[in-house]
C-alpha cells in the first residue's frame, strides 16, 4: 500500500453507513455538552469539535473554577473525559446504542462531580429520536471509524494551509457535529441578509446567527442519503449571481443543484498522485468564484495563494 493510500484511505459510504449514523449521534451527545457549557461565540464557534492526533476533542470547557474536555480516541477506541484537577473517566467505543452511550457519558460526568443537563433531541437529522430513547442506532466498526478520523487528519491539514492565506476574518477548521462535517469559512466582512432557511430541530434564529455575514465555506463530509459518498463541498452565502455556473477545478467537481453547493468526490482527491494539490485547487477556485462574483475586496483580504 502506498503512503498516499494509507494517508487518504478509502471509505465508501455504503460500507459504514450504520456506524456513520451512530457515530454522528455520539458526537451530538458530546457536542450538546459543549453547547451547554461553553459561552456563546459568534456563528456558534463555541460548539464544534476539533481534530486531534488521536481523534476529535471538545477542547477545554469551563465547569465552575474547573475545566474539562472530552476526547474521542479512534486509535484505542475510547471516549476520555479529563478534568483540570487530574480526574479522568473513560467510555469504551464499541457497538452500543445511543441511549446506552448517552447514559454512560452522563454518569461518568456525574461521577467526576460535573453533572451536565442537555437538550437530548438530535439536530439536523431526519426522524430524530431523543438520545435516551434511541436503541435503533447501535453500530460501531472500529476500522471504519479509524479511517474516517484519518481522512479528517488530512483534510484538517490541507484546510489549515488554505486558511493561512486569508488576512480577513476566517473560522478555525472545525468539526460541526450537527451536520457531521469538517469546515473552514472565510468572511468578506460585510453583513449578510437575514437567513430565511431552517434546519431540522433548529430555530431560524440559530441559522441567522450562523450566517449573519457573507461567507465562502469549504468542507468535507462522509456522505448521506442524498449524496451517498464522501465528498468535499463549497458554498457561498448569500449565493452571488452566476455562482452555480462558475468554472471550478479540478476536473470532477460539479454543481449540485438540490444542495446548492459545488461537490468534489473524495475519491477524485484520494486517487490523485497529488491529493493536496487537488483539494487546494478546489478550495482556491470555489473561493475565487464566490469572492469575485460577490465583489469582495480580495486585495485587502488575502495574504496570497495557499499553494
Amino acid at each position: 500500500m502506498s503512503d498516499t493510500a494509507e494517508a487518504w484511505p478509502s471509505l465508501p459510504f455504503a460500507d459504514w453507513h450504520d456506524t456513520c449514523a451512530t457515530l454522528h449521534l455520539w458526537t451530538q451527545v458530546v457536542g450538546k455538552i459543549r453547547l451547554a457549557q461553553a459561552p456563546l461565540v459568534n456563528h456558534w464557534w463555541q460548539v464544534p469539535l476539533y481534530v486531534t492526533a488521536r481523534g476529535l476533542t471538545t477542547s477545554p470547557m469551563p465547569y465552575g473554577v474547573r475545566s474539562f474536555q472530552i476526547d474521542f480516541d479512534f486509535i484505542d477506541h475510547r471516549l476520555v473525559i479529563a478534568a483540570s484537577d487530574g480526574a479522568t473517566a473513560a467510555v469504551a467505543l464499541e457497538p452500543r446504542s445511543v441511549a446506552d452511550f448517552h447514559r454512560e457519558v452522563m454518569a461518568r460526568l456525574a461521577s467526576l462531580g460535573m453533572p451536565v443537563k442537555v437538550w437530548t433531541m438530535p439536530v439536523e437529522i431526519e426522524s430524530a429520536i431523543p438520545f435516551e430513547q434511541d436503541t435503533a442506532h447501535a453500530s460501531y466498526d472500529p476500522d471504519a471509524a479509524n479511517r474516517f478520523w484519518r481522512i479528517l487528519v488530512q483534510c484538517d491539514r490541507v484546510l489549515t494551509k488554505f486558511r493561512a492565506g486569508f488576512l480577513g476574518k476566517v473560522s478555525p477548521v472545525h468539526f460541526f457535529w450537527g451536520s457531521f462535517d469538517l469546515a473552514v469559512t472565510r468572511f468578506s466582512g460585510r453583513r449578510a441578509p437575514p437567513h430565511t432557511g431552517v434546519a431540522l430541530n433548529l430555530a431560524n434564529w440559530v441559522m441567522r446567527e450562523a450566517y449573519s455575514h457573507e461567507v465562502s465555506s469549504i468542507g468535507f463530509w462522509p456522505g448521506d442519503a442524498s449524496v451517498p459518498m464522501p465528498a468535499f463541498y463549497a458554498y457561498a452565502y448569500p449565493e452571488p449571481a452566476g455562482f452555480d455556473g462558475a468554472l471550478v477545478r479540478p476536473a470532477g467537481a460539479y454543481w449540485h443543484k438540490d444542495m446548492g453547493e459545488f461537490i468534489l468526490p473524495y475519491d477524485r482527491v484520494r486517487e490523485d498522485a497529488a491529493p493536496d494539490d487537488r483539494l487546494l485547487e478546489f478550495c482556491e477556485s470555489t473561493y475565487a468564484a464566490a469572492a469575485d462574483l460577490a465583489k469582495w475586496n480580495r486585495a485587502q483580504l488575502e495574504r496570497g495563494a495557499a499553494g
